[in-house]
Formats: structure tokens, C-alpha cells, sequence
């Protein structure tokens, strides 16, 4: 399994030059196409990706790992889900936007979308007891 570093798009030459898309370009789009699936509270990711979030810098890769094998592309994503919702069905609108999306904006199919549910998000207590004092 050799790893290479830019994905070459095998369309017809046309004369103009040829198109490479970098796997990080495919992280941050499969980042976004996951994090805009209703269900999912947070995508997951390290101490240091926190600290520079917390600065203001919105990291769109993150809890998303690209890998170009000779079989096609492989994504595993990796995400927190929010209490209440079934998770495979969140976890299958998740596949099928990363492929819609990738295929939308690179013309390229994913092998592979695999969904890794590391955490669930609970609802806050100062949410639900705003939520019953509304209710009052």
C-alpha cells in the first residue's frame, strides 16, 4: 500500500494541463460535508486543534483522515454525536454526504466512508432547565 501525496484527475486532456487535488483539500470537504449532517454535535480532534480553535482559527479538517491507497480513496471520520438521535441513521446521511459532496466538487468516488463515533454530547444542564422554566 503505497501513500502518495497528490491525487492526479484522470480526465480527458484537453491541452490546458492537468489537475491535482492534495488529499488535505479531500479532509476539509469531507470535514464540512460531515458537520452539516443534523445530528452531529462536534467532530473530534486533538489538544492542539482545541487551543487553536479556541484563537479563533477554524480548523475544517479536523476528525477527518484521508487515505489514497491503490484500492481508491479511503476517509475515516471521526465525530461526537449529539444525545437523542439514532446514530445509524446519522451515521449513514454522513456517508452519503461526504460522497455526494466529494463527488460534487472533485469529480472523485470514495472506496470507503467510514464513520467512527467516539463520544456523545449531552445536553447541558442549564439548557434544559432554561427549556422547563420556558415550558412554566
Amino acid at each position: 500500500m503505497t501513500e502518495t501525496t497528490i491525487l492526479d484527475m484522470n480526465q480527458e486532456q484537453n491541452g490546458l494541463g492537468k489537475v491535482e487535488i492534495a488529499p488535505e483539500v479531500i479532509e476539509v470537504i469531507a470535514g464540512i460535508a460531515a458537520s452539516e449532517v443534523e445530528g452531529v454535535a462536534q467532530m473530534r480532534g486533538n489538544f492542539a486543534s482545541g487551543v487553536v480553535e479556541k484563537l479563533g482559527k477554524k480548523l475544517h479538517n479536523k476528525g477527518v483522515k484521508v487515505e489514497l491507497a491503490e484500492e481508491g480513496i479511503k476517509v475515516d471520520v471521526y465525530c461526537v454525536m449529539n444525545f437523542g438521535v439514532s446514530i445509524p441513521q446519522v451515521a449513514q446521511q454522513i456517508q452519503d454526504n461526504i460522497r455526494q459532496t466529494l463527488i460534487n466538487m472533485t469529480a472523485l468516488a470514495a472506496e470507503e466512508v467510514n464513520i467512527h463515533v467516539v463520544g456523545i454530547q449531552f445536553e447541558t444542564a442549564k439548557a434544559v432547565e432554561q427549556e422547563y422554566e420556558q415550558e412554566i
